[in-house]
């Protein structure tokens, strides 16, 4: 990964007494920690470029459930309609 990735800081550190995990820090001031305990290397490998390919940007929950180009012109259907 490091040689593949020359852009890419990759730093390492030894803390006894806690599980690995990733940190990936992008240049948008975020971060995300990705814990990495009992996986082995391929699955380690995998997690890292899945950082490497994220943008960094937090995760945004959408509004509503329903989401289409072309919205009802009647409004959404749910469960409380009574006829």
């Amino acid at each position: 990964l490091i040689e593949k990735n020359p852009q890419l800081e990759v730093v390492t550190e030894l803390s006894r007494g806690q599980h690995p995990y990733l940190k990936g820090i992008y240049r948008n001031r975020n971060e995300r920690v990705v814990c990495v305990k009992n996986m082995d290397p391929e699955q380690v490998l995998l997690n890292a470029t899945r950082l490497r390919n994220s943008l960094g940007r937090k995760v945004v929950k959408l509004r509503t459930r329903h989401v289409t180009k072309q919205p009802s012109v009647q409004g959404t259907w749910t469960t409380a309609v009574k006829f």
